[in-house]
């Protein structure tokens, strides 16, 4: 047996890193994502209140038609929102909640002699749409959005 060989020496292991996130790296991932949030939320926000006011213009002209309807059956239009719809001037236009679909908007009809109504979708107080403004639509077509033409 040959003594002359000498042991090799051990070598230490390399350290180990430890598994997972720093606070460092997790401060940063939480700046991105809040960076990311306010950005995102109004203009989420902005998209829904525009969502509801062209889904109550579209109601505005739905609520429209029925007065026509309305005026070519008995010469007249109703002067009721929320009483049930007949199809006469007597009835109304079936809309008993006297909302919107969605409830952001409170719907009134005002009537001019018999001949004019003028139909209006006013904000809710509470809701997101609640400084958006009234939609209005005439039985002339003229239709408004905070004094502007829509």
């Amino acid at each position: 047996m040959n003594t002359n060989l000498k042991p090799s020496p051990v070598r230490a292991a390399p350290p180990r890193r430890a598994a997972g996130f720093t606070l460092v790296e997790l401060m940063v991932v939480v700046a991105i994502v809040g960076i990311l949030a306010a950005v995102a939320i109004p203009s989420y926000i902005n998209s829904v209140v525009r969502s509801s006011r062209s889904a109550a213009q579209t109601e505005l002209l739905e609520l429209a038609a029925a007065q026509e309807r309305i005026f070519l059956n008995s010469g007249a239009y109703t002067s009721s929102v929320t009483n049930a719809y007949t199809g006469l001037s007597a009835g109304g236009l079936g809309v008993t909640s006297g909302k919107s679909k969605d409830g952001r908007y409170t719907l009134s009809l005002t009537l001019t002699g018999t001949a004019f109504y003028t139909l209006t979708a006013s904000p809710v107080a509470g809701t997101q749409q609640a400084g958006d403004g009234n939609i209005t639509l005439t039985s002339a077509g003229a239709r408004s959005w905070n004094g502007k033409s829509w």
